[in-house]
């Protein structure tokens, strides 16, 4: 779908009480706390730390004359960068991990480098399309159709996807390389709806574009192949390293994500008017949910994701706000009628099997509603 895709709006359907209430008390507890939205001191220390792993480990891969070491801190390099982009990049493509959007641009555009992901057109793509329209067929570029795999009740069933819920690991693990050599380009190139909103126009926007990817593959390829073949390492090592490291890198990623709005959720056709179904707050409730890791110090190494419903209802904070607003959130929804869900991982997974059997077998799963015990997450 190439054309520029019409504005829907969602009308307030009602929901002006709730949106006051959350944000009074959200403001109330910054002010508790004489605190702000952005990353403060010890999140920039993380950030700090997890660059420096893996700058080094980046460095200790173009050392090794042991392919087994080699492929360990080559390895590590990506995965480090794969936590670089979970807990640095998302919050800087909200521009909520510093305050000037400059900076936040320039960290997602340093962070990216070992994805091969170009960050202007993931940021579009996420903040402009997903979060405006999280689920919603055609506008959510998250859930485009691929012929391959079917996660919206309105795309195409094919046979074979009967055993999707087999192979979705797979199509997981191949998202970000095909984010970064085939959406990428597609966007570059105007074959998609970003056309209507270029962010990175003209020669200079060309120019961006091509080093960020020429860079990626000197990062990554050239320059661990041409140290390795020096310490007598062959190219197929360091090709390996790269395509598994990668494809991990790209399922922990979409896991994150993406899994969350697959959980007892609901979809939604374009609309032929110009509004919305219902309200935004109403649309967020039903196509996300909050789910809690186990174990549970996992919670610190997943930006905020965990929390998904809570980052789409305030993704102007940073991610270290959301476990307070996610309590502020679940006090608030039961009296103005919305249907907070807080899931646990177990819970998580099976929802997710559920669904993709569902898609699998061409059933239309909108109906779905959570079970009572889904609602709530205990100890949090």
């Amino acid at each position: 779908m190439t054309d520029a895709l019409p504005a829907r709006r969602y009308p307030t359907d009602g929901e002006q009480a709730f949106h006051q209430a959350l944000q009074r008390a959200a403001q109330a507890y910054l002010r508790q706390r004489d605190d702000h939205r952005f990353a403060d001191g010890r999140q920039l220390f993380k950030a700090a730390l997890l660059l420096a792993l893996c700058v080094g480990s980046y460095g200790l891969s173009l050392l090794q004359h042991n392919p087994w070491i080699f492929l360990l801190c080559y390895f590590a390099f990506i995965m480090l960068g794969m936590l670089l982009n979970i807990v640095v990049n998302h919050d800087a493509s909200h521009n909520t991990f510093l305050r000037r959007r400059g900076l936040n641009r320039l960290i997602s555009r340093i962070v990216t480098l070992p994805l091969g992901i170009d960050p202007d057109y993931w940021r579009l793509r996420h903040v402009n399309f997903h979060h405006i329209y999280p689920n919603v067929e055609h506008y959510d570029l998250d859930t485009e159709e691929n012929g391959f795999f079917r996660q919206t009740p309105y795309q195409r069933h094919r046979r074979y996807m009967r055993y999707q819920h087999l192979y979705w690991p797979l199509i997981a693990a191949l998202s970000l390389p095909y984010i970064a050599w085939i959406f990428d380009w597609s966007d570059r190139l105007g074959k998609t709806p970003l056309k209507a909103n270029q962010p990175l126009p003209g020669r200079r926007g060309w120019l961006i574009f091509c080093v960020s990817k020429l860079g990626h593959l000197l990062l990554v390829l050239a320059l661990p192949m041409t140290a390795a073949a020096s310490h007598g390492i062959g190219p197929g090592v360091v090709l390996s390293g790269y395509l598994l490291g990668q494809m991990l890198a790209s399922l922990l990623v979409v896991f994150l994500l993406l899994g969350t709005h697959w959980a007892q959720a609901e979809f939604y056709d374009a609309p032929q008017t110009e509004n919305m179904p219902q309200g935004w707050y109403r649309h967020n409730f039903a196509t996300a949910c909050d789910w809690q890791p186990t174990p549970r110090w996992l919670a610190h190494w997943t930006g905020g994701l965990h929390l998904h419903l809570t980052h789409h209802l305030f993704p102007g904070w940073h991610h270290r706000h959301y476990p307070a607003l996610a309590q502020i959130l679940s006090r608030l929804a039961a009296g103005h009628g919305m249907d907070y869900r807080c899931i646990s991982y177990r819970q998580l997974l099976t929802s997710q099997r559920r669904f993709l059997r569902a898609m699998g077998r061409g059933d239309d799963p909108r109906a779905a509603r959570p079970r009572p015990e889904d609602k709530e997450c205990r100890n949090r």
